[in-house]
């Protein structure tokens, strides 16, 4: 009878307690998208579930399935799905980015010259709505609208996330937009067009007064536009007294000078490595 009795309340402990258990996850889902591990025995476990960005703890039921929420695996990589009853069982999964619906768009520089071939660059990183990098091919359209001018574009597929162009200045100064577009997404950035090296440089003399002077014409570059003020021209004189050089900022689109002159004189004029006419005058006596 006590062996009965002992037999009795030892199957009725080990019914209460959960059976050994395995779980079943599968090899790969999607980010942001719910999903269930199957699990096999009986009873009251404890569900663990660690990715590379947070660890989830609950209390679960065996044999039952342990259904993971979007919120849980919003984060690309490597995940471990653990159940702890008397012993624990674990499943690895890979959680891999969801669709491209994010992009960053990178330009470089902020202020270029006109007409210089691949002087600008637009890199574009894809990622999907949780911020995960996409490794998968994504088509990313890059635009350039320069000002007064039709906009251009250029499609690029990404790979590895990340997809990038070099662009050409346009001939016109002032601001260009640069942008990428991933489907109904899209960044602009504002790349300042500046005129380039002075070109064709022009200089001429007048007497004022006992002064005499000597100034530029308006400085352009090659393509018409405007060389900023502040940029410095520099004359060169030669005559009696010997060689003698001024550097000159450019104010309101000319650049200009008093130089006295002794005797017969050669002037001649540059900004950068390019140079203008010369002149030959002589001075007052």
């Amino acid at each position: 009878m006590r062996t009965a009795i002992g037999v009795f309340l030892t199957l009725v402990a080990l019914t209460a307690l959960a059976t050994a258990a395995d779980i079943h996850a599968p090899a790969e889902v999607t980010a942001g998208t719910s999903f269930s591990i199957a699990t096999s025995g009986g009873g009251k476990a404890t569900f663990y579930l660690v990715g590379p960005a947070a660890v989830v703890k609950r209390s679960v039921d065996l044999g039952s399935e342990i259904l993971v929420q979007e919120s849980e695996i919003e984060h690309a990589g490597k995940y471990t799905a653990i159940v702890c009853a008397e012993q624990c069982s674990t499943a690895h999964f890979y959680v891999r980015p969801s669709e491209g619906a994010r992009i960053s768009l990178l330009v470089h520089p902020s202020r270029v010259p006109v007409s210089d071939s691949e002087a600008i660059s637009a890199v574009a990183f894809v990622s999907d709505r949780f911020h995960n990098l996409v490794l998968t091919p994504q088509t990313v359209n890059f635009l350039v609208a320069p000002k007064d001018a039709t906009e251009m574009s250029q499609k690029v597929s990404a790979g590895n996330g990340v997809a990038w162009v070099r662009l050409t200045s346009g001939r016109k100064d002032g601001p260009v937009k640069v942008g990428a577009t991933l489907g109904r997404t899209s960044e602009l950035r504002v790349v300042q067009q500046v005129a380039a090296d002075a070109c064709n440089l022009h200089i001429k003399s007048a007497w004022e007064g006992r002064s005499f002077f000597v100034e530029t014409d308006p400085v352009r570059d090659c393509s018409g536009n405007s060389v900023p003020d502040g940029t410095v021209v520099s004359f060169t004189k030669t005559d009696t007294t010997g060689k003698t050089t001024v550097d000159v900022p450019i104010k309101k689109g000319i650049a200009k000078v008093e130089m006295p002159v002794t005797g017969e004189a050669h002037i001649t004029v540059a900004s950068g490595v390019v140079t203008g006419n010369e002149l030959s005058v002589v001075g007052r006596q």
